[in-house]
C-alpha cells in the first residue's frame, strides 16, 4: 500500500479519451499516481507529452477502451462523447466508463442509459476545479450513478482529487455543477461590485479581498442556518427580517450610485426582496426568497 490508497488501486490501468487542457491534465494526475495510462485523442501529437511522461498512445478509440477497465472520457460535450464512443460500442461491455464531459442532466441521464444499453457501468462526473488544480486533493469531483462502479474505482479516481459520491442518478453530477457555477458567479459578481464601491473611494481591491473572505465565513454561516428552513419552508426572521435586508440594500443602491458604479446587481436582488415583502413576508428571514425564486407551483 502506498500514500495515495490502496496497492491494487495504484496498478488500476486507466484510458483517457480526449486530451485538451482538462483532459491531458487528468491523464497527468493518473500518471503521477502510478496508473497505467493509455491516451488518445483525434489529434495524435496532444497525446506527445504524456507518452513522454509514460503513458501508451492508443491508435484509434477502440484500441484506448480496450486498454483498460476503467475508460474515462473528457472530450467537448455529450454529443462528442456519443459521436467518438458509438462505432466502438461494442467494446464498452464489461467496462466502467466515466464521462467527465459538460452537460445537462437530461443529458447524462441519457448517457448512462446508452452505456447500459451496451453493458457498460456508468459514472457521470463533475470537475470542480481548473485543469491546474487537478490531482489536488481539496478540488472536489463530483459523480453520480453506479453505486457498484464508484465503490471499486473510489481510489483510483481519487488521482484526480477528492471524489464525491451524489448518489445513483447520473445526472446529479451536472445538476451540483450547474448549480456551483451559479453560486460561484454569483459570489466572484458580488466581490467585484464590492471591490468597484470600495475602489471608488481609494481601497485597493487587495486591502478590500482579506476583509471580504473573512466575512465569507459568517456567509457560509447563513447558508448552514437557512437550509434547514428551506427544507421545512419555515422562515424565522430572528437574526434579520427581510424589512431589515431592505433598509441594508438601500444603503448599497445609494452608494453605488454615488460613486458612478453599476446599480443593476443591488437593484436585482432589492427588487427580489422587495416582491417577497409585498406577499406578506416581511418579517420573515432572507431564505423567504427561495419562494421567489422557485417555480410558482412550488412555492
Amino acid at each position: 500500500m502506498n500514500e495515495h490508497g490502496s496497492a491494487d488501486a495504484a496498478r488500476t490501468p486507466v484510458s483517457v479519451i480526449g486530451l485538451g487542457a482538462m483532459g491531458s491534465a487528468l491523464a497527468g494526475a493518473f500518471l503521477a499516481r502510478g496508473h497505467a495510462t493509455t491516451v488518445w485523442n483525434r489529434s495524435a501529437a496532444r497525446a506527445d507529452s504524456l507518452v513522454a511522461k509514460g503513458a501508451t498512445r492508443a491508435a484509434t478509440v477502440a484500441d484506448a477502451v480496450a486498454a483498460s477497465e476503467l475508460v474515462v472520457v473528457c472530450v467537448l460535450d455529450y454529443a462528442a462523447a456519443r459521436e467518438q464512443l458509438e462505432p466502438v460500442a461494442e467494446t464498452l461491455a464489461g467496462r466502467v466508463l466515466v464521462n467527465l464531459c459538460s452537460g445537462s442532466p437530461e443529458q447524462a441521464r441519457e448517457m448512462a442509459e446508452w452505456a447500459a444499453g451496451h453493458g457498460a457501468e456508468y459514472l457521470d462526473g463533475a470537475i470542480m476545479t481548473t485543469p491546474p488544480g487537478v490531482g489536488g486533493q481539496d478540488m472536489m469531483f463530483l459523480y453520480g450513478g453506479s453505486a457498484a462502479a464508484f465503490a471499486a474505482h473510489r481510489d483510483t479516481l481519487a488521482a484526480l482529487g477528492d471524489p464525491i459520491n451524489l448518489g445513483t442518478d447520473p445526472g446529479l453530477a451536472c445538476l451540483y455543477d450547474t448549480a456551483l457555477l451559479g453560486l460561484m458567479w454569483s459570489t466572484l459578481t458580488g466581490w467585484l461590485h464590492g471591490v468597484a464601491v470600495a475602489g471608488a473611494d481609494g481601497v485597493a481591491a487587495t486591502a478590500y479581498t482579506p476583509i471580504a473572505l473573512r466575512w465569507m465565513t459568517a456567509i457560509a454561516g447563513f447558508m448552514t442556518t437557512y437550509a434547514p428552513q428551506v427544507d421545512q419552508g419555515s422562515y424565522p426572521g430572528d437574526d434579520a427580517s427581510l424589512d431589515v435586508h431592505v433598509a441594508a440594500i438601500q444603503h448599497l443602491v445609494h452608494a453605488s450610485e454615488a460613486r458612478g458604479v453599476d446599480r443593476s446587481l443591488p437593484e436585482l436582488l432589492l427588487s427580489m426582496i422587495e416582491r417577497a415583502a409585498a406577499d406578506g413576508h416581511n418579517q420573515d428571514s432572507y431564505a423567504r426568497l427561495i419562494d421567489v425564486l422557485r417555480p410558482a407551483a412550488s412555492a
